[in-house]
């Protein structure tokens, strides 16, 4: 596999406003998950451990084995890369590709010069630089909600598998059913305007329904889906802030930029918001959970 030269694409939750934004503009929503994403690459990779369960369910779901090529769509800093680089060696080939090449650099520092480390290049899912048929199998953590247009990322998905090919990808549940993210973002509902660049709403394939239609409607066939749920516990109310967050890329950039005062009522809003998830052991802090769909689909051949 030749890594693409070209940019453009994302990854991760983000904060969907309940107002009416203004009207949705791929390109600066791209430029903002970039920027963003770019801004929390440390951080992001530092979070990994709460979605380490979800990780390895996706992992186990894509069926590796020694010897495949594999792509990794919104790769961040390469952390599911990196752990199928070490199922698919040896003889295995991994391309690690996101839209923020400070969060590629991050990816690739942590990884070093290890013998399964990953190929790390920036590129956008929704126009790849890759031969038709070139890889046997693509992986999409916590990403394809956050696409601009995802029956364009699908379609490239479905194009660059070899016939028998295996995608496999992750999305959230319904809002109800990810209280890990939707907490924070009732908070900002609540307490700002709706953002000037509109945001796709980060539990759009929520529906086991809707996730399959699109699959289908892009080919695929052998279609599995099953849930994955998880929960993560926070120390206190600005743990789960910051860790919010260091996930929400482009929205962490408007965040940043918010005056202080601002920043100091959502993080006062979150306290009142997380009252009904006190942990109840001796850990104390809070436990959120979330529902996740683990998805599978074969390019036919």
């Amino acid at each position: 596999m030749n890594p693409p030269t070209n940019k453009p694409s994302a990854a991760d939750p983000a904060p969907a406003a309940t107002s009416s934004p203004a009207a949705f503009d791929a390109r600066r929503f791209k430029a903002m998950e970039r920027a963003g994403f770019n801004r929390i690459a440390a951080r992001y990779a530092e979070g990994a451990h709460l979605r380490a369960e979800l990780a390895t369910a996706l992992l186990d779901a894509a069926a590796l084995a020694p010897g495949q090529r594999v792509l990794d769509l919104a790769s961040g800093p390469g952390l599911l890369a990196r752990d199928a680089a070490l199922r698919i060696a040896p003889g295995g080939t991994v391309l690690a590709t996101d839209i923020a090449e400070g969060m590629l650099a991050e990816g690739a520092r942590r990884c070093g010069e290890h013998a399964s480390t990953p190929c790390f290049a920036a590129a956008d899912a929704e126009q790849l630089c890759l031969a038709d048929a070139s890889v046997d199998r693509v992986l999409a953590g916590l990403a394809l909600f956050v696409f601009p247009h995802p029956e364009r990322a699908l379609a490239e998905m479905h194009r660059v598998l070899v016939p028998g090919g295996l995608v496999a990808l992750s999305v959230w549940g319904t809002r109800e059913t990810v209280p890990l993210i939707h907490r924070a973002q009732d908070c900002i509902a609540r307490l700002l305007p709706a953002p000037k660049v509109a945001r796709p709403s980060v539990f759009r394939f929520g529906e086991a329904e809707v996730l399959q239609a699109s699959l289908a409607a892009a080919g695929f066939v052998d279609i599995d889906i099953r849930p994955c749920a998880f929960s993560c516990h926070f120390a206190d109310a600005d743990d789960y802030w910051q860790a919010f967050l260091d996930l929400a890329g482009g929205a962490a950039e408007a965040l940043g930029r918010l005056p202080e005062a601002s920043q100091q009522a959502l993080r006062s809003a979150v306290v009142d918001e997380l009252a009904g998830h006190v942990c109840g052991d001796a850990r104390g802090g809070f436990i959120l959970p979330a529902h996740t769909l683990v998805a599978t689909a074969r390019r036919p051949g």
